[in-house]
């Protein structure tokens, strides 16, 4: 198993971050197995080729705008997400779509891609998500969570300590 979960947006810019944002409270709420990796991928475009290189499935968490309410949590699989980067505005998503391009030329493409998006209301610069955007990461969490089940990966809450 040779999974990356990969966070990516700007978060200055309000909604934008939410991809980092959901990954950051995996990070923080879960435990996973070995094979699994966990990134913040942040602004980033080709350098993050190296991580993305040779996966088995690479899950990526990021704001869409799909036309749905802001909010609204979408998973495209596969051959849909590079369509849906190819019509987005957001400099980040352009350089997810070449780094993609680029590991189809080097022959290093994921075996399996999966995009979880959510609907942004503000892109506004702004640091934190609107509250719309905020109630949407536990739902998107929880399609990352029943994914990785799916593809048979023992998830575990980790134990919250207060002290």
């Amino acid at each position: 198993m040779n999974i990356l979960i990969l966070g990516i947006g700007n978060l200055l810019l309000s909604d934008e971050a939410v991809g980092v944002r959901i990954v950051e409270r995996l990070q923080q709420d879960y435990r996973f197995p070995a094979g699994v990796t966990l990134l913040d991928g942040g602004t980033a475009g080709m350098e993050l080729m190296d991580d993305m290189a040779n996966r088995d499935h690479i899950i990526v968490a990021d704001a869409v705008l799909s036309g749905n309410s802001p909010g609204t949590v979408i998973t495209l699989e596969d051959d849909e997400v590079p369509a849906l980067f190819s019509r987005k505005i957001s400099p980040h998503q352009l350089g997810l779509s070449d780094v993609l391009s680029a590991l189809r030329l080097t022959g290093e493409s994921p075996a399996r891609l999966t995009l979880i998006g959510v609907e942004p209301l503000s892109l506004e610069p702004h640091v934190g998500l609107t509250p719309v955007v905020s109630a949407a990461v536990p739902v998107a969490m929880g399609h990352i969570i029943n994914l990785m089940r799916q593809l048979g990966c023992q998830v575990g809450h980790k134990e919250v300590s207060h002290g």
